[in-house]
């Protein structure tokens, strides 16, 4: 140390002199040195306080308190940053972290949206994080039958996905079985019950179309109820199905109920995303949904969803505060 204070107090004197650029860039290199050995910023102003006490040996004692004080204070900040900087480093290890996690979750979450030359579906999931609670899956038997789960997990980031993961493994190994949306609810409860955390709970609106003849079964777990569109009446209805949450208690019933689509009816199944707006909570959304809905009536069921998701973005000032996720099953 004593070696690099004679260096810094030559290289000061030189500076105090002269004061040139090249003097300054000397200096410069000098910290670099410094840096390389691992000298503090405090053991520098310690440096420089013994390094102006040689160059004037009359300096005043309040400059010499003055360095005393920036030292003390030199050692907190260090220690400060320190921390900070660790911070910053765990703060990057969990966004690399986390985009992993989201680009596996978009992998092993992935459906496919049904075609059919009878019915068309519109679908819109857009994540308020990076990961998503809610999920939709799909399945298509035979061409015969078309069903759909709408989920949304209650709770967020990486143990919603995980949860998600339990839903979509209790989906496909239902792919080949009976697909009435008692027994789908009755099967994923169990899995989620013996699975997951107590404090994790899914709700989830299960549906199944008979292409054929328009036959809609559909069963609920404590979801949003979905919207049946009329066309023949021009209004709107509510699909209600009271059942528990899936993971709350290992044996539940879940009741089903049926209607019949004509052409020009449709199915909005929906999270409560869509119908809870948190900054207006005087507004009835359902209605809302409902307007806004005949007014793009004309559109087919994908446009139908992104201009719903539109409109309901900007009347709450683009600031929606869950996942939001809309599908729609519209007879052609």
């Amino acid at each position: 140390m004593k070696e690099l204070q004679a260096q810094y107090k030559r290289i000061l004197a030189d500076y105090i002199e002269s004061q040139t650029e090249r003097n300054l860039y000397i200096g410069q290199n000098f910290i670099r040195q410094l840096i390389q050995k691992n000298v503090t910023p405090e053991e520098v102003i310690n440096i420089h306080k013994a390094s102006m006490e040689e160059i004037y040996p009359e300096l005043p004692a309040a400059v010499s308190h003055g360095y005393d004080f920036l030292i003390e204070i030199m050692v907190h900040f260090g220690l400060t940053l320190r921390e900070h900087q660790s911070l910053l480093e765990q703060q990057e290890e969990l966004r690399i972290e986390m985009n992993v996690a989201t680009k596996i979750q978009n992998m092993l979450l992935r459906t496919t949206v049904p075609q059919s030359s009878a019915i068309d579906i519109g679908m819109v999931s857009v994540p308020i994080r990076k990961m998503n609670g809610d999920y939709v899956h799909f399945l298509n038997e035979d061409e015969q039958y078309v069903s759909v789960a709408v989920t949304d997990v209650v709770g967020k980031g990486v143990p919603a996905a995980l949860c998600m993961s339990m839903v979509k493994y209790g989906l496909d190994t239902l792919e080949y079985s009976n697909g009435n949306p008692s027994y789908v609810l009755q099967v994923l409860n169990r899995i989620i019950e013996r699975s997951v955390d107590d404090s994790m709970f899914v709700s989830m609106f299960f549906g199944r179309l008979d292409v054929e003849n328009g036959l809609f079964t559909y069963g609920s777990a404590g979801h949003e109820p979905a919207l049946y569109y009329r066309a023949s009446e021009k209004k709107f209805y509510d699909l209600e199905s009271k059942g528990l949450l899936l993971g709350v208690m290992p044996e539940v019933k879940y009741p089903q109920f049926d209607i019949t689509l004509k052409d020009g009816d449709f199915i909005v199944m929906m999270t409560d995303g869509v119908t809870e707006f948190r900054k207006q909570a005087d507004i009835d959304s359902r209605e809302i949904i409902e307007k806004l809905l005949l007014k793009y009536i004309h559109l087919n069921a994908q446009q139908m969803c992104e201009m719903l998701y539109k409109e309901l973005q900007k009347l709450q000032d683009f600031g929606l505060e869950d996942d939001f996720t809309v599908v729609i099953l519209k007879k052609k």
